[in-house]
């Protein structure tokens, strides 16, 4: 256990880009592995809600936002 929290520590000094891409990465072994198909469509739902967002179709909201919402669906 001391050698996560060791790594925890060098992990919290990273610039927060680093700090997501090992997030990423980390989550993403383990994770299952997806299809090719899977992955390709996914990469074409981020490419649509990119260009959405960019054309003013969509909007963004705080993550704070999303997961309120989400806690007040979940809650019985």
């Amino acid at each position: 256990m001391n050698s996560i929290n060791q790594i925890l520590q060098e992990a919290i000094r990273l610039p927060e880009d680093q700090r997501l891409t090992l997030v990423n990465r980390l989550l993403t072994f383990s994770e299952p592995h997806a299809s090719d198909d899977v992955r390709c469509a996914w990469d074409e739902e981020i490419r649509n809600r990119i260009a959405r967002y960019d054309q003013g179709e969509t909007r963004s909201r705080p993550a704070s936002e999303v997961f309120s919402d989400l806690d007040r669906r979940l809650k019985p």
